[in-house]
Protein backbone atom coordinates (compact mmCIF):
# COMPACT_ATOMS: atom_id res chain seq x y z
CA UNK A 1 0.00 0.00 0.00
CA UNK A 2 1.25 3.50 -0.94
CA UNK A 3 2.00 6.39 0.94
CA UNK A 4 -1.69 7.80 1.38
CA UNK A 5 -3.46 5.39 0.31
CA UNK A 6 -6.07 3.95 2.98
CA UNK A 7 -7.89 1.42 3.72
CA UNK A 8 -11.43 0.85 4.60
CA UNK A 9 -11.73 -0.11 8.32
CA UNK A 10 -14.70 -2.38 7.56
CA UNK A 11 -12.14 -4.64 5.22
CA UNK A 12 -10.99 -6.50 8.78
CA UNK A 13 -14.79 -8.13 8.43
CA UNK A 14 -13.80 -9.60 5.36
CA UNK A 15 -10.11 -10.99 5.32
CA UNK A 16 -10.63 -12.81 8.15
CA UNK A 17 -8.67 -10.33 10.65
CA UNK A 18 -11.78 -9.73 12.95
CA UNK A 19 -12.76 -13.67 13.36
CA UNK A 20 -8.63 -13.85 14.65
CA UNK A 21 -9.50 -11.57 17.49
CA UNK A 22 -13.25 -12.96 17.79
CA UNK A 23 -13.63 -16.43 16.77
CA UNK A 24 -17.03 -16.75 18.29
CA UNK A 25 -18.36 -13.86 16.50
CA UNK A 26 -20.20 -13.07 19.89
CA UNK A 27 -22.76 -16.00 19.27
CA UNK A 28 -22.47 -16.98 23.14
CA UNK A 29 -24.52 -13.61 23.54
CA UNK A 30 -27.55 -14.25 20.55
CA UNK A 31 -29.46 -16.01 23.11
CA UNK A 32 -29.80 -13.01 25.35
CA UNK A 33 -30.30 -11.08 22.43
CA UNK A 34 -32.67 -12.78 20.90
CA UNK A 35 -35.12 -12.77 24.01
CA UNK A 36 -35.03 -8.77 24.28
CA UNK A 37 -35.85 -8.19 20.50
CA UNK A 38 -38.79 -10.65 21.29
CA UNK A 39 -39.81 -8.84 24.06
CA UNK A 40 -39.72 -5.39 21.86
CA UNK A 41 -42.27 -6.81 19.60
CA UNK A 42 -44.43 -8.15 22.18
CA UNK A 43 -45.06 -4.74 24.09
CA UNK A 44 -45.55 -3.07 20.86
CA UNK A 45 -47.56 -6.12 19.05
CA UNK A 46 -45.84 -6.22 16.08
CA UNK A 47 -45.99 -9.55 14.35
CA UNK A 48 -43.68 -9.95 11.75
CA UNK A 49 -44.10 -12.46 8.62
CA UNK A 50 -40.37 -11.43 7.45
CA UNK A 51 -37.44 -10.43 8.97
CA UNK A 52 -34.14 -10.08 8.06
CA UNK A 53 -30.75 -8.83 9.97
CA UNK A 54 -28.05 -7.20 8.12
CA UNK A 55 -24.34 -8.03 9.50
CA UNK A 56 -25.75 -11.26 10.84
CA UNK A 57 -22.36 -12.42 12.27
CA UNK A 58 -22.50 -16.35 12.82
CA UNK A 59 -26.43 -16.05 12.53
CA UNK A 60 -26.98 -16.85 16.00
CA UNK A 61 -29.97 -14.37 16.62
CA UNK A 62 -31.84 -15.41 14.16
CA UNK A 63 -31.58 -18.95 14.92
CA UNK A 64 -33.05 -18.13 18.07
CA UNK A 65 -35.44 -16.42 16.85
CA UNK A 66 -36.65 -18.69 14.30
CA UNK A 67 -37.03 -21.27 17.12
CA UNK A 68 -39.57 -18.29 18.90
CA UNK A 69 -42.02 -17.75 15.78
CA UNK A 70 -44.24 -19.96 13.85
CA UNK A 71 -42.59 -22.31 10.84
CA UNK A 72 -44.20 -19.94 8.09
CA UNK A 73 -42.42 -16.53 9.09
CA UNK A 74 -39.61 -16.12 7.42
CA UNK A 75 -35.69 -14.93 8.26
CA UNK A 76 -32.76 -13.74 6.51
CA UNK A 77 -29.43 -13.07 6.81
CA UNK A 78 -26.81 -10.83 5.23
CA UNK A 79 -23.56 -10.86 5.82
CA UNK A 80 -20.51 -9.79 4.05
CA UNK A 81 -17.96 -12.08 6.20
CA UNK A 82 -17.38 -15.51 4.18
CA UNK A 83 -16.00 -16.39 7.58
CA UNK A 84 -19.27 -15.74 9.93
CA UNK A 85 -21.38 -17.10 6.65
CA UNK A 86 -19.23 -20.27 7.16
CA UNK A 87 -20.47 -20.23 11.15
CA UNK A 88 -24.06 -19.72 9.66
CA UNK A 89 -23.90 -22.65 6.80
CA UNK A 90 -25.14 -25.48 9.97
CA UNK A 91 -28.15 -23.20 11.15
CA UNK A 92 -29.91 -22.72 7.93
CA UNK A 93 -33.63 -24.58 7.54
CA UNK A 94 -36.93 -23.85 5.11
CA UNK A 95 -37.49 -20.34 7.00
CA UNK A 96 -34.20 -19.35 7.34
CA UNK A 97 -31.73 -18.18 4.68
CA UNK A 98 -28.32 -16.69 4.80
CA UNK A 99 -27.08 -14.36 2.01
CA UNK A 100 -23.15 -13.38 1.23
CA UNK A 101 -24.28 -10.26 -0.15
CA UNK A 102 -25.33 -6.45 1.26
CA UNK A 103 -28.91 -6.45 1.72
CA UNK A 104 -29.03 -3.18 0.44
CA UNK A 105 -28.44 -5.28 -3.29
CA UNK A 106 -31.54 -6.74 -2.90
CA UNK A 107 -34.45 -5.36 -3.68
CA UNK A 108 -37.13 -6.69 -1.40
CA UNK A 109 -38.55 -5.48 1.74
CA UNK A 110 -39.18 -7.13 5.29
CA UNK A 111 -41.44 -6.45 7.69
CA UNK A 112 -39.19 -6.07 10.19
CA UNK A 113 -34.79 -4.77 9.52
CA UNK A 114 -32.62 -5.95 12.17
CA UNK A 115 -28.81 -4.16 12.64
CA UNK A 116 -28.06 -5.63 15.81
CA UNK A 117 -24.52 -3.98 17.24
CA UNK A 118 -23.65 -2.87 13.69
CA UNK A 119 -23.54 1.03 13.38
CA UNK A 120 -21.29 1.28 16.00
CA UNK A 121 -19.09 -0.46 13.34
CA UNK A 122 -19.46 1.39 10.37
CA UNK A 123 -18.14 4.37 8.74
CA UNK A 124 -20.87 6.10 7.23
CA UNK A 125 -22.91 5.12 9.38
CA UNK A 126 -25.49 7.90 8.28
CA UNK A 127 -25.82 6.35 4.54
CA UNK A 128 -26.27 3.03 6.78
CA UNK A 129 -28.68 3.91 8.76
CA UNK A 130 -30.94 5.40 6.09
CA UNK A 131 -30.66 2.72 3.54
CA UNK A 132 -31.55 0.40 6.66
CA UNK A 133 -34.58 2.21 7.17
CA UNK A 134 -35.85 1.80 3.18
CA UNK A 135 -35.08 -2.29 4.26
CA UNK A 136 -38.38 -2.80 6.70
CA UNK A 137 -41.92 -1.38 7.75
CA UNK A 138 -40.37 -1.42 10.96
CA UNK A 139 -36.46 -1.60 12.57
CA UNK A 140 -34.92 -2.73 15.34
CA UNK A 141 -31.42 -1.63 16.40
CA UNK A 142 -29.07 -2.73 19.39
CA UNK A 143 -26.85 0.02 20.17
CA UNK A 144 -23.92 -0.18 22.65
CA UNK A 145 -23.45 2.94 24.89
CA UNK A 146 -19.46 3.28 25.00
CA UNK A 147 -19.54 7.04 26.02
CA UNK A 148 -19.80 7.38 30.11
CA UNK A 149 -17.99 9.26 32.69
CA UNK A 150 -16.02 5.88 33.78
CA UNK A 151 -15.02 5.17 29.74
CA UNK A 152 -13.89 8.87 28.90
CA UNK A 153 -11.79 8.86 32.51
CA UNK A 154 -10.58 5.66 31.54
CA UNK A 155 -10.41 6.20 27.63
CA UNK A 156 -7.89 2.81 27.32
CA UNK A 157 -11.21 0.96 27.54
CA UNK A 158 -12.43 2.95 24.48
CA UNK A 159 -9.12 2.32 22.76
CA UNK A 160 -9.62 -1.84 23.99
CA UNK A 161 -12.72 -1.94 22.14
CA UNK A 162 -11.66 -0.21 19.38
CA UNK A 163 -8.98 -2.67 18.28
CA UNK A 164 -11.13 -5.84 19.81
CA UNK A 165 -14.21 -5.87 18.85
CA UNK A 166 -13.82 -2.49 15.76
CA UNK A 167 -15.96 -0.22 17.52
CA UNK A 168 -15.44 3.20 15.68
CA UNK A 169 -18.19 5.33 16.46
CA UNK A 170 -19.81 6.41 20.16
CA UNK A 171 -22.48 6.76 21.76
CA UNK A 172 -24.55 8.33 24.47
CA UNK A 173 -28.45 7.21 24.67
CA UNK A 174 -29.20 10.58 23.89
CA UNK A 175 -26.84 10.75 20.81
CA UNK A 176 -27.91 7.28 19.38
CA UNK A 177 -31.48 8.13 19.37
CA UNK A 178 -30.77 11.90 18.10
CA UNK A 179 -28.79 10.42 14.83
CA UNK A 180 -31.23 7.87 14.58
CA UNK A 181 -33.91 10.85 14.29
CA UNK A 182 -31.90 12.33 11.99
CA UNK A 183 -31.44 9.94 9.74
CA UNK A 184 -35.29 10.00 8.80
CA UNK A 185 -36.62 7.92 11.82
CA UNK A 186 -39.34 8.14 14.22
CA UNK A 187 -38.88 5.97 17.26
CA UNK A 188 -41.82 4.39 18.49
CA UNK A 189 -40.21 2.60 21.79
CA UNK A 190 -36.81 2.09 23.59
CA UNK A 191 -35.36 0.29 26.16
CA UNK A 192 -32.16 -0.46 28.06
CA UNK A 193 -30.11 -3.86 28.13
CA UNK A 194 -27.57 -4.43 30.39
CA UNK A 195 -25.07 -7.34 29.58
CA UNK A 196 -22.88 -6.23 32.71
CA UNK A 197 -25.50 -7.25 34.79
CA UNK A 198 -26.95 -9.82 32.71
CA UNK A 199 -24.33 -11.79 31.00
CA UNK A 200 -21.95 -14.07 32.97
CA UNK A 201 -17.39 -14.30 31.75
CA UNK A 202 -17.22 -10.92 31.70
CA UNK A 203 -13.98 -10.68 33.60
CA UNK A 204 -13.35 -9.56 37.14
CA UNK A 205 -13.87 -5.76 36.37
CA UNK A 206 -17.26 -6.60 35.46
CA UNK A 207 -18.07 -8.58 38.22
CA UNK A 208 -16.55 -5.94 40.93
CA UNK A 209 -19.00 -3.12 39.50
CA UNK A 210 -21.99 -5.38 39.40
CA UNK A 211 -23.15 -4.22 42.54
CA UNK A 212 -23.20 -0.35 42.19
CA UNK A 213 -24.38 -0.76 38.30
CA UNK A 214 -27.28 -2.95 39.79
CA UNK A 215 -27.81 -0.22 42.77
CA UNK A 216 -27.91 2.96 40.72
CA UNK A 217 -29.77 1.48 37.44
CA UNK A 218 -32.54 0.43 40.04
CA UNK A 219 -32.35 4.49 41.34
CA UNK A 220 -32.12 6.11 37.65
CA UNK A 221 -31.23 4.32 34.95
CA UNK A 222 -30.36 7.63 32.93
CA UNK A 223 -27.67 8.02 35.16
CA UNK A 224 -26.15 4.98 35.88
CA UNK A 225 -26.07 4.61 32.10
CA UNK A 226 -23.76 7.53 31.75
CA UNK A 227 -21.71 7.44 34.76
CA UNK A 228 -20.76 3.99 34.85
CA UNK A 229 -21.81 2.92 31.53
CA UNK A 230 -22.26 -0.84 30.67
CA UNK A 231 -25.42 -0.27 29.03
CA UNK A 232 -27.00 -0.86 25.54
CA UNK A 233 -30.42 0.51 24.19
CA UNK A 234 -32.68 -1.32 21.96
CA UNK A 235 -34.29 0.66 19.74
CA UNK A 236 -37.74 0.52 17.59
CA UNK A 237 -38.68 2.49 14.57
CA UNK A 238 -39.68 3.42 11.12
CA UNK A 239 -38.69 5.77 8.83
CA UNK A 240 -40.60 9.12 9.33
CA UNK A 241 -43.64 9.63 6.63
Amino acid sequence: MGDGESVSVETIYEDGTYLDANPSWHEEDSAWKARHIVRMLHANRIEPRTVCEIGCGAGGILDCLADSFAPDVRFSGYEISPQALELCKSKERSNLHFFPADAFDDEGGFDLAMAIDVIEHVEDYYGFLRKLGTKGAFTILHIPLDLSVQSVLRSSRLLRDREAVGHIQYFTKETALATLREAGYEVVDCFYTASRLELGNLGWRASLMKLPRRLLFSLNQDFAARVLGGFSILVLAKASE
